[in-house]
């Protein structure tokens, strides 16, 4: 739907003619900006309360300018970019304002979003390594406007750390516990806490874990109830879960 057709149809609603909600659904089921080597959904904001995820790995860097700029032109403030490498974050920057996490390999095009004191999403890791994972997921959270608090290597191997910081745990409107190895984190705080919990599985660990499959099925086998599991290595998933859930009206 182009411009002259978004007034036209916002001119019959003014006399009556179309429903506002025959409107919003017509809004809410156009189709996408073809570029040829992508269809941007620029109405995935309508339908699902937030604008489409650029996922970096795989595309060029001219792909992701594009791509990027089409978004931001669509009166979008921001693009969230996953999984982004340093040398495509460089030549990203050349064309839009950008800010770029090395760790997580997050990047925010245009403007970043002010947090908001708005309940509080606790992410937890099992060890050091796992950070990155957790910042993809603390910093897509963030993004949609969540206060995030971070609590990193307090795995089961030194378990007081973890118990030091209970009363943290309990105030929290959705934990999101990242660990590889066995994974055995997400049911210790399954345990403890009266909020839901989304287990980040992560391929850190020595051979037989399999690149995260140990991880996996440990959490998905977890015996605490309350803790959903997300894919290996996916902490926009989780982060994006919990930002929903923190934001649902009671």
């Amino acid at each position: 739907m182009n411009k002259d057709e978004l007034r036209n149809m916002l001119e019959a609603v003014a006399r009556g003619e179309v429903s506002p909600d025959e409107a919003l659904t017509k809004i809410k089921l156009q189709p996408y900006e073809d570029l040829g080597f992508a269809k941007i959904d620029t109405q995935r904001g309508i339908r699902q309360g937030a604008g489409e995820v650029i996922y970096g790995e795989g595309k060029t860097a001219e792909q992701l300018i594009k791509i990027t700029e089409h978004i931001l032109s669509e009166n979008e403030k921001s693009v969230l970019i996953t999984r982004l490498s340093e040398e495509k974050a460089e030549a990203l920057s050349k064309s839009v304002k950008l800010f770029y996490d090395k760790v997580s390999k997050i990047g925010i095009a245009g403007e970043r979003t002010e947090k908001k004191d708005e309940g509080n999403i606790v992410i937890a890791t099992g060890g050091t390594s796992d950070i990155p994972v957790a910042e993809e997921a603390a910093l897509t959270a963030e993004y949609y406007g969540n206060r995030v608090t971070r609590l990193y290597d307090v795995g089961v191997s030194g378990i007081h750390r973890l118990m030091d910081n209970a009363g943290i745990l309990a105030d929290a409107r959705v934990v999101i516990a990242v660990a590889g190895m066995e994974g055995a984190l997400a049911s210790v705080v399954g345990g403890m806490v009266d909020c839901p919990v989304i287990a980040v599985p992560t391929s850190v660990g020595y051979g037989a874990n399999f690149k995260g499959l140990s991880a996996l099925l440990s959490m998905l086998n977890s015996c605490a109830s309350g803790v959903s599991v997300v894919n290996i290595d996916n902490g926009f998933g989780a982060g994006f879960i919990a930002n929903r859930i923190n934001k649902m009206k009671g």
